[in-house]
């Protein structure tokens, strides 16, 4: 189902209602739209954003059945006679599962979404194919049975549900990472990493402390995908490398504190979500040890202690970070715990959480938005907005993408912008600053902040994606 409303901005399709979209052959216009400010600084009463980041589900896996959401448990296939049953075109009923799934599926560019992208017809999802290079056929046509996800139902039914949030690519995790710290990933004219770097195994990991001969992949603004012909995964080895700002950048501008929480890892494939690493100057810098916080659960201690930053990310262990394959999923017990320390706190009234999955999981969504450049946007993904100065019950059908959620922190504290897909429409549509205040209520979980204090860390990834 093609969205209508984008606009191609810098090679990347923003949200914007008031201009004509642009058709999938294109990938620049003459100039960029006006870009209003999501906030007015001094006078937003956020004084706090922390991003959660949770992994691979698509919009339609966890919200099919949402009250008043664009959700559905029918979805469309192409013809797959390799499949047993065989499958042929036409609509396909979706299956309820639980959340914790034994399968992973493929969520890259090349091989995953683009198959299921199917020129914006998203019915290729039985067509896409696992790791061993056979069909996923019916699989990826499914949702989660809501009394498994209950908080995250609790969260949106009280506080705001975008229902069309886009990833910035239809790739995965490693660029997902680096989109949510920067609205982009191009690293020379006309070249953008895409899907993972092009090494596996052990020794294999990403990031400026990655092995001799890395390479990563690259998608230009017409869609071509250029395999291992990227730079070294460090933004030092980037032809952008001067252009390559993040929100760190726009943040120490002007003074503004931030922490980037992510759990502990033994595996060197850990180090894809940790995504300064990327970043030669973080890495390299004061920052790596004073910023960059581990494990994750520190984040329960600096809100006790009064010493929350202006602007936290949030990584889960890999057992609570809803990514399929794993044995246990914890997830919306942790997003509940994080969200309820904050709401206990007297944190609450000064503070927006935005829980948001960094990629669709190769799992089946009804939306696609028309693929304008640079392998984007992607797949629909659940974004959740919750703050005393949401709007409660509100389920905006406005057109996101992860520049969205950059757009409003950059406009609450006038930072300016990074000239990514932060020109994309801001998610300020889902507070309103005039009402009174919400009262916090807590998010009812069969987990809560002591359990993940004291639980012993998986030392995996959320997501190795290999």
């Amino acid at each position: 189902m093609r969205m209508p409303g984008f606009i191609c901005v810098l090679g990347f399709c923003a949200a914007a209602l008031a201009l004509a979209a642009c058709n999938g052959s294109s990938s620049t216009v003459a100039s960029p739209p006006l870009r209003p400010q999501s906030g007015t600084g001094s006078s937003s009463p956020i004084q706090h954003v922390v991003l959660v980041i949770q992994e691979n589900r698509s919009f339609n896996d966890f919200f099919a059945t949402f009250a008043g959401a664009d959700g559905t448990t029918t979805g469309e296939a192409l013809t797959n006679t390799n499949c047993s049953p065989p499958i042929y075109a036409g609509p396909i009923a979706l299956t309820e599962m639980p959340l914790v799934l034994s399968t992973d599926l493929n969520h890259s560019f090349k091989t995953g979404y683009s198959v299921a992208y199917d020129n914006d017809n998203m019915d290729g999802f039985d067509n896409a194919t696992f790791g061993n290079g056979l069909p996923e056929c019916s699989y990826p046509y499914q949702y989660t049975n809501p009394n498994q996800i209950l908080p995250y139902i609790s969260l949106a039914t009280q506080y705001a549900l975008a229902e069309h949030m886009y990833t910035t690519q239809g790739s995965d995790s490693f660029t997902a990472h680096q989109d949510l710290i920067r609205g982009g990933t191009i690293v020379a004219s006309n070249q953008a990493l895409v899907d993972l770097p092009g090494c596996s195994g052990a020794k294999c990991y990403w990031g400026c402390d990655a092995p001799k001969g890395t390479k990563t992949h690259l998608i230009n603004s017409t869609n071509q995908y250029l395999s291992r012909l990227g730079p070294f995964p460090c933004s030092k080895d980037f032809k952008y490398k001067n252009k390559y700002k993040t929100l760190r950048d726009l943040l120490d501008a002007k003074s503004i504190s931030w922490k980037y929480y992510v759990p502990p890892s033994s595996t060197v494939n850990g180090k894809l979500l940790s995504a300064f690493r990327v970043i030669w100057s973080v890495y390299h810098g004061t920052e790596w040890n004073t910023n960059i916080s581990s494990p994750e659960t520190n984040i329960f201690n600096d809100i006790s202690n009064g010493q929350l930053a202006a602007m936290s990310w949030v990584i889960p262990d890999a057992a609570n970070s809803d990514h399929p394959g794993e044995s246990v999923d914890d997830g919306p017990q942790w997003v509940a715990s994080v969200v309820n320390a904050i709401g206990e706190s007297s944190y609450w009234n000064s503070t927006a959480i935005v829980i948001v999955w960094d990629d669709w999981g190769g799992f089946y969504d009804n939306d696609g938005a028309p693929m304008a450049s640079y392998g984007g946007p992607g797949e629909r993904v659940p974004a959740i907005i919750v703050s005393p100065y949401a709007k409660a019950g509100y389920i905006s059908k406005t057109i996101y993408q992860f520049g969205s959620i950059l757009h409003y922190i950059e406009g609450n504290w006038n930072l300016g912008s990074l000239g990514t897909t932060d020109n994309a429409t801001s998610i300020i549509d889902c507070f309103n600053y005039s009402q009174a205040p919400i009262p916090f209520v807590p998010i009812t979980s069969s987990l809560g902040k002591k359990y993940f204090m004291h639980e012993k860390h998986s030392y995996r990834p959320p997501d190795t994606d290999w």
